[in-house]
């Protein structure tokens, strides 16, 4: 039942005024704060139809800006100081830097801002620099690093290339019958290994300045400190000590030039780079590959004038927002890296919270949006049809362009709000959905579930690869994914007849966590996957008194801030026992009632109070804030990259998730109205 947000309340209090006084009061400020957040909304709309948030990260990104230009001999270098101010903005009490806003202080990011910091004129005797070092080293030291930082270390000389784990570039050679092969690998983590493979084989060097090293980061002095990875002890036959072993035998090959597949080997991942340049904003439009391949393009002789190297290098740029004069939260200038770009999603997001909310499916500014989402369907077969055969391309990806890699989740979200927008081009986008359909049921894993990028990327042994220490190697299917399919699969028509409908609400409801939760892979954490999970099965019809809904509702409340919201910390990813706990944020909560309201519980305290956080929270224009106190203006994160590796801060989360949340419990309120009038 679609709702006009302005009309509602007048209605519903003309007809019950008698009977739900206070209700209506309550509805009164929900459509207020609804046409508020909708017209704030549609403020954000770029003029040509999609929206495109901020997408929020670590310091991480400015540190490795500085790095690559520093090894590059390149870079403006007042935009390099201001990404220093970046840097000393998410620096932490105890002088370490963190994940996550709020989060523990993380060795990879201590020596990265160090050095960052370094190679931008610092002095070890600072007392910044002092409270870094004692960070680092409490934490382990360089040595405690994993293997990309380490090898960003090499090319300065900052560490040994044979003491970091071997990527030789020989593993793109591996067929695809072959048990492992770049295309068993998550999307992202071939992005980024391909052209580090080259930067392994070809080992660039620039030695820095003695002011400039940091073997003051090694705990007892680099000349003591073991750079090797240790021998698992505790399990002398183990998979990791087998890998372990393959990996000096492929230093002895390197150090005695036993590599007869080097030169065969670099010229295919060349190719393979230079084919994925093609219809993407950079290698797979993701941060870590584009610097990677900026830097691998380098090695194999590529000019800084070469046409190829200088998009690449304008691709990556085009990431930054640099703020000379500061910000209203901030104003110490400073410039940001982000690590993609979501227009497609935030635009897939918005259009959907606006359609829920009322707006009329042919409003103009609906159609425009849906005439730029559809003109970014994928009609070519990327790193997906390795192991989907014989299907059409179809579906979306996440950023501006990226054409080999578009993802079942931004696929089923479209889809979503495409059912929110009638195109005059009837025809046209009855074709580019049934595509899209087709192509999202040929990536259904075998177990039922949906994954991001790639089908059936499960096998679990590539976690103990010595490179693999990133923690993202694979890209198994998730319940938060395979939840918004069921959801989208409703609205066309699909139910739990369908064979391949049952299996994935199996796979759902397996996955089920002892106290009624579902993990959330994508957003974070606990109330985001359970959040999906419940809308999924409410679409298909599952009872809201079934034990699996009633348990995870109850636990949805059990979980709820004294003030009324809801919140989650990054750190549930390292703790589960923290599931649910944390300060109130507009997205969280907002996840928190859409669980609820999918669960069947439209008039519990629970969801009064959330409502009523939502609302207090609002802004005048509209718009909510999700700023962390005391942190100059950072704000939290409730996106997920990597789990226990990267996190994200979308900027509109916490406006399009609030909006929905709030038409969502306007309209179960409604329809409890007027069944109690019939």
């Amino acid at each position: 039942m679609a709702i006009d947000a302005s009309k509602s309340t007048a209605s519903s209090q003309a007809g019950t005024q008698p009977r739900f006084g206070r209700m209506d009061l309550e509805l009164d400020k929900v459509s207020s704060g609804i046409k508020r957040a909708v017209d704030w909304l549609f403020g954000q709309q770029h003029q040509d139809g999609y929206w495109c948030g901020e997408l929020e990260a670590d310091v991480m990104l400015e540190a490795d800006y500085i790095f690559v230009h520093t090894l590059l001999g390149t870079g403006d270098r007042a935009k390099m100081q201001r990404a220093v101010n970046e840097i000393l903005r998410h620096q932490n009490a105890d002088g370490g830097w963190s994940l996550y806003p709020g989060g523990p202080s993380n060795v990879n990011y201590g020596v990265k801002a160090y050095l960052a910091l370094k190679l931008m004129g610092w002095k070890a005797d600072h007392p910044l620099m002092v409270k870094a070092r004692e960070s680092v080293l409490s934490l382990g030291g360089v040595v405690e690093c994993n293997t990309f930082t380490k090898l960003y270390l090499c090319a300065l000389g900052a560490y040994d290339y044979d003491a970091v784990p071997a990527i030789p570039p020989e593993i793109i050679l591996f067929p695809n019958w072959f048990y492992f092969n770049i295309y068993e690998i998550s999307s992202w983590s071939r992005g980024i290994l391909v052209p580090l493979s080259i930067i392994y084989a070809k080992k660039p060097f620039k030695k820095l300045a003695p002011e400039e090293e940091i073997d003051e980061l090694f705990v007892g002095g680099r000349d003591r400190a073991n750079l090797h990875l240790r021998w698992d002890k505790k399990r002398p036959v183990s998979w990791r000590n087998f890998f372990l072993l393959c990996d000096r035998v492929a230093h002895w090959a390197e150090r005695v030039h036993i590599r007869p597949l080097r030169s065969m080997a670099i010229k295919k991942a060349e190719k393979w780079m230079l084919e994925r340049f093609e219809k993407s904003d950079g290698l797979g439009a993701i941060y870590p590959a584009m610097l990677n391949a900026i830097v691998a393009l380098r090695c194999l002789g590529y000019s800084m004038d070469d046409p190829v190297l200088i998009r690449a290098v304008d691709e990556f740029e085009k990431l930054g927002i640099d703020c000379p004069e500061g910000t209203q939260d901030y104003p110490t200038p400073t410039f940001r890296m982000q690590p993609c770009f979501p227009p497609v999603w935030d635009t897939a997001q918005a259009i959907y919270a606006l359609g829920e909310a009322g707006v009329a499916k042919d409003d103009p500014r609906m159609i425009q949006a849906a005439d730029w989402i559809l003109s970014k369907e994928v009609r070519h077969k990327g790193d997906w049809a390795e192991k989907v055969r014989n299907v059409e391309p179809g579906g979306w990806y996440f950023e501006f362009n990226n054409e080999f890699y578009p993802d079942v989740d931004d696929t089923g979200q479209v889809l979503l709000a495409l059912k929110c927008v009638e195109n005059p081009r009837e025809r046209y986008q009855y074709e580019v959905c049934e595509r899209a359909l087709n192509w999202i049921w040929a990536m259904q894993c075998k177990n039922g579930g949906w994954a991001a990028f790639d089908k059936d990327n499960t096998k679990t042994i590539f976690e103990q690869i010595p490179f693999a220490d990133h923690n993202a190697m694979l890209d198994p299917p998730t319940v938060d994914i395979t939840g918004r399919m069921l959801e989208m699969l409703a609205l066309y028509g699909y139910n739990r007849s369908d064979k391949r409908v049952e299996k994935a609400v199996q796979f759902i409801l397996s996955e089920q966590e002892s106290d009624g939760s579902w993990f959330g892979r994508w957003g974070v954490n606990y109330l985001y996957g359970t959040f999906l999970v419940l809308r999924g099965l409410q679409s298909m019809g599952m009872w809201s008194h079934e034990p699996c809904v009633l348990q995870a509702t109850e636990w949805v409340r059990m979980v709820q801030n004294p003030d009324g919201g809801w919140g989650e910390s990054c750190g549930t990813y390292d703790d589960p026992l923290q599931r649910g706990l944390g300060s109130s944020t507009p997205s969280q909560t907002a996840w928190a009632l859409l669980a609820l309201l999918a669960g069947g519980d439209v008039r519990s305290d629970s969801v009064a109070k959330g409502v009523r956080w939502l609302i207090d929270h609002q802004h005048e224009d509209g718009s909510w804030d999700e700023l962390v106190p005391g942190r100059n203006g950072e704000s939290y994160y409730t996106g997920t990259g990597f789990p226990r590796v990267f996190y994200l801060g979308y900027h509109l989360y916490k406006q399009y998730f609030p909006l929905l949340a709030l038409t969502t419990y306007i309209k179960a309120r409604e329809t409890e109205v007027s069944g109690a009038l019939e």
